[in-house]
């Protein structure tokens, strides 16, 4: 007579498979514009990083879901769980949570493609993410600096939220730009229409320099905080003073952002004409960054 093998139920007996924190950081915001609605600190300050689902990666490489910011706050708090909502992940943090659960996913290393600068040619290199994340923890976060005629000026940080709603703003118009030049109107109306998409992202612009200033302080110690005053101020301050100030606030905004890949050119590529070293931007293509 042939025994029948049984198993034996035992749940959670695959639990021990499941997937574990593979790296922990710190952020470059050291958790300071953060409560706890939004971040569980721990007493470190360093927070564990799991790799990806099969279920994050899919998000990754849905385009309605990029472009709409789901994708990236589900994927965050899937991946970074002491994060409660990633929609006011601040600006300062994007970068290093994004190369943080690369990391924790497909490992230290990461093949990136390129056009050589100069011959236009196609390459690809292996480049050290790690190494990348390592850099931004270096990053240390200014929130104020001085003009030059004695205006002490302090910003707060763009969240997520509002950098999506930005990006997403942008692409609109851009799309409206392209499908413009491709279409058959008139020049006058292209002219009118090339005008009113100007406006919209001007205006854009202008609204997030002056939701990014939350005080002010006059050289004689006044302060204003209201948003209105500071929105007014920044409308009707000479166009120098203007640009002094969205220079300053766009250099902060870059702290914690990934620096550019350094590459050196070959013999060959020198002969041609390119420069003996060129830097590449790393940008977080879903095609190869998270795949």
């Amino acid at each position: 007579m042939t025994e029948i093998n049984k198993t034996t139920p035992n749940p959670g007996a695959l639990e021990q498979f499941y997937r574990q924190p593979a790296i922990y950081i710190t952020l470059p915001s050291r958790g300071k514009w953060y409560d706890d609605t939004v971040l569980t600190k721990t007493p470190t300050g360093e927070y564990p990083v799991y790799p990806m689902t099969a279920k994050d990666e899919m998000l990754m490489k849905t385009p309605d879901a990029l472009m709409g910011g789901t994708a990236t706050v589900d994927v965050i708090q899937s991946c970074m769980p002491n994060f409660k909502n990633a929609w006011d992940v601040v600006n300062f943090d994007i970068d290093s949570i994004l190369i943080a659960i690369r990391i924790a996913t497909y490992g230290e290393t990461m093949n990136l493609k390129y056009n050589v600068p100069v011959v236009n040619e196609e390459q690809e290199s292996t480049v050290n993410v790690s190494a990348l994340l390592e850099d931004v923890k270096k990053a240390v976060i200014e929130d104020e600096f001085t003009t030059k005629i004695g205006l002490k000026i302090k910003i707060g940080p763009l969240r997520y939220r509002e950098m999506n709603r930005v990006q997403i703003a942008q692409f609109q118009q851009q799309k409206i730009y392209a499908n413009l030049n491709m279409n058959t109107i008139s020049d006058d109306e292209k002219s009118e229409q090339f005008a009113k998409s100007f406006k919209i992202l001007n205006d854009i612009n202008f609204n997030m320099l002056s939701d990014s200033v939350i005080e002010i302080t006059t050289p004689k110690g006044q302060t204003a905080t209201g948003k209105d005053e500071i929105k007014n101020f920044i409308n009707n301050c000479n166009a120098v003073l203007a640009r002094e100030i969205e220079d300053k606030v766009a250099e902060i905004r870059r702290t914690g952002q990934m620096r550019n890949v350094k590459m050196k050119a070959t013999d060959e590529q020198i002969r041609k004409g390119v420069p003996a070293t060129y830097e590449i931007p790393l940008t977080f293509d879903n095609s190869n960054f998270f795949g």
